[in-house]
């Protein structure tokens, strides 16, 4: 469809925390993520990495579910 989209790994780091850092890096536009689409208990007890992006990013994210 003719968007750029790149795959980065970095060893050793929380998932949600290095999402934010090299999107801000590379002066992202938007960051798509996916969620499982948990509910109630069974999401506080698994924890989210798409809610850490979403609380701690000030650019747009779109949750594909």
């Amino acid at each position: 469809m003719g968007v750029p989209a790149d795959t980065v790994f970095i060893k050793e780091a929380r998932p949600a925390e290095a999402i934010v850092d090299v999107a801000k890096e590379r002066d992202c536009a938007l960051v798509v993520m996916a969620s499982h689409g948990r509910r109630g208990l069974s999401r506080l007890f698994l924890g989210s990495q798409t809610i850490e992006v979403l609380t701690h990013n000030q650019i747009p994210v779109l949750v594909v579910r």
